[in-house]
């Protein structure tokens, strides 16, 4: 005998739903229990491998520190070409092997300036300005001192416009680099060398307003008259 199909409630066809969203659920955990396993195994790999590389990249970085702690007497003795090689017979070792063997490190990075440093005044310009170029620390005034540096070796090579550039992007690295009145100086020569005396002026008048204390600001005059003429 046929009987009048109940209808469900509201509270009945929620429940109907909610039980039905768990089967479905369970029945994907069950047919895909494998991958899902998997998927956690590689983040549970990955996560591990990230916190080993930290930490090993935070030792490796202390052990250039100490490397680089052990050999700047020497480069602030003068002594650039033993400097750069280390002494024979004891642990200071040299500022060319620091920077190669912990290049990406930010002593390591630190390193490469101090070396390029030490090539530049050793009058060994093409080997200064590779390592000026290479250096990719994170520390402002040596992100400066590397713009600097390659500003340098252009204005040697009489390439006054990359040198006039680079020098200006030294002097935007950080507001409270001592050296950016210097730097924004050697930028406007080098502009007066290239031809654009508009450009020099406006740097020579930053001098002017904003470093008024500074040595840089003694030169201004001097280098607007070259200008004016």
């Amino acid at each position: 005998m046929l009987t009048k199909k109940k209808k469900l409630s509201r509270k009945e066809i929620k429940e109907d739903k909610l039980v039905s969203t768990y089967y479905k659920v369970y029945g994907y955990f069950e047919e895909n229990t494998s991958r899902l396993l998997t998927y956690a195994g590689i983040l549970v790999v990955v996560a591990f491998a990230v916190i080993w590389y930290v930490n090993h990249n935070k030792e490796v970085n202390e052990k250039a520190g100490l490397d680089l702690s052990r050999v700047i007497d020497l480069y602030d003795n003068g002594s650039y070409l033993e400097a750069i090689e280390g002494r024979a017979g004891t642990d200071i070792v040299g500022l060319k092997k620091i920077a190669e063997d912990y290049s990406g490190t930010e002593n390591g990075e630190t390193a490469k300036i101090y070396l390029a440093n030490s090539y530049n005044r050793l009058g060994k310009f093409d080997e200064a300005f590779k390592y000026y170029k290479s250096y990719s620390g994170s520390i402002p005034m040596l992100k400066a001192a590397s713009l600097a540096g390659q500003a340098g070796y252009y204005s040697y090579k009489n390439e006054n416009e990359k040198a006039a550039d680079l020098f200006r992007d030294a002097a935007h690295v950080d507001k409270y680099n001592v050296d950016n009145p210097d730097y924004l100086l050697k930028s406007a020569i080098n502009y007066i060398n290239a031809g654009q005396g508009q450009k020099a002026k406006e740097l020579l008048d930053t001098i002017k307003k904003d470093y008024k204390t500074s040595s840089a600001s003694r030169e201004v005059e001097r280098y607007l008259a070259l200008i004016n003429t």
